[in-house]
C-alpha cells in the first residue's frame, strides 16, 4: 500500500496516510478513462444547435431564372443549398446528446486516474481546510506552501462555504465533493487536493 504524506495548512509534515491499493494503486486502464471522459463531455454539450432546411427557408415560389440562355446551371427554387440564402443539406437540429455507461466501468475510470495521480506525484493530502471567513489570499498562500499553485482540484468530505468562496475565484482551481468529483476534473488538474477526511471516505465508497 502507498503512503503519502499529510500536511498542514503551512505546508509542514504533520504525518502519513495509508492509501488502500484497490482504489489508489491499481493499474490504470485507458479505455475506461476515455469511455468515461467522452462520455461526461457527451453529457455537458446543450444539443441546442439549429439550422433551416430547404423546406424550412423563405422562398421557392417562383423558378429564379429561365431554364436556358443565361450561361449559368439550371435552377428551379431558390431554397436549393446551392443557393445563396438557400437551405442547409443535412441540417442540425436540437437533440439530446446524453448516454450512460455502466456503473462498474465508471469506478474503474476513478479508480484509474486516482492510482495515476499517486504514482505521478500529483497527490497532495492536507489534514483540514480551514478558513474563518473567505479569503482569496489565504488559499493562494495555502495552495503555494503544498505546492499545488498550478491548476489544482480540492477535495472535501463535506462543504465548507468558506472553502469554496476561498478558492473561487483563483484561476485554475476548483473545488468538489467526494460526492462530486469526477474523472475529467481530475484529469484536468495538474494537483489533485484532498483533505484527510475526504480521502478516507473515498476508500471507504470505493474500496
Amino acid at each position: 500500500m502507498a503512503t503519502v504524506k499529510v500536511l498542514n495548512m503551512a505546508g509542514e509534515n504533520v504525518g502519513e496516510i495509508t492509501l488502500n491499493d484497490e482504489v489508489f494503486g491499481i493499474e490504470p486502464n485507458e479505455y475506461a478513462v476515455q469511455a468515461t471522459v467522452k462520455n461526461y463531455l457527451a453529457n455537458q454539450r446543450q444539443g441546442t444547435q439549429s439550422a433551416k432546411t430547404r423546406s424550412e427557408v423563405r422562398g421557392g415560389g417562383r423558378k429564379p431564372f429561365r431554364q436556358k440562355g443565361t450561361g449559368r446551371h439550371r435552377q428551379g427554387s431558390t431554397t436549393d443549398p446551392s443557393q445563396i440564402g438557400g437551405g442547409i443539406v443535412f441540417a442540425p437540429k436540437p437533440r439530446d446528446y446524453r448516454y450512460s455507461v455502466p456503473k462498474k466501468l465508471r469506478r474503474l475510470a476513478l479508480k484509474s486516474v486516482l492510482s495515476a495521480k499517486v504514482s505521478g506525484n500529483e497527490l497532495i493530502v492536507v489534514d483540514e481546510l480551514k478558513f474563518e471567513e473567505p479569503k482569496t489570499k489565504e488559499m493562494v498562500n495555502v495552495l503555494k506552501n503544498i505546492n499545488a499553485d498550478k491548476k489544482a482540484l480540492i477535495v472535501m468530505d463535506q462543504k465548507d462555504e468558506n472553502v469554496v468562496k476561498s478558492a473561487s475565484n483563483i484561476q485554475g482551481v476548483r473545488t468538489a465533493l467526494v460526492s462530486t468529483m469526477n474523472v475529467y476534473e481530475i484529469l484536468n488538474h495538474y494537483s489533485l487536493v484532498l483533505t484527510k477526511a475526504a480521502a478516507e471516505k473515498i476508500q471507504e465508497v470505493y474500496a
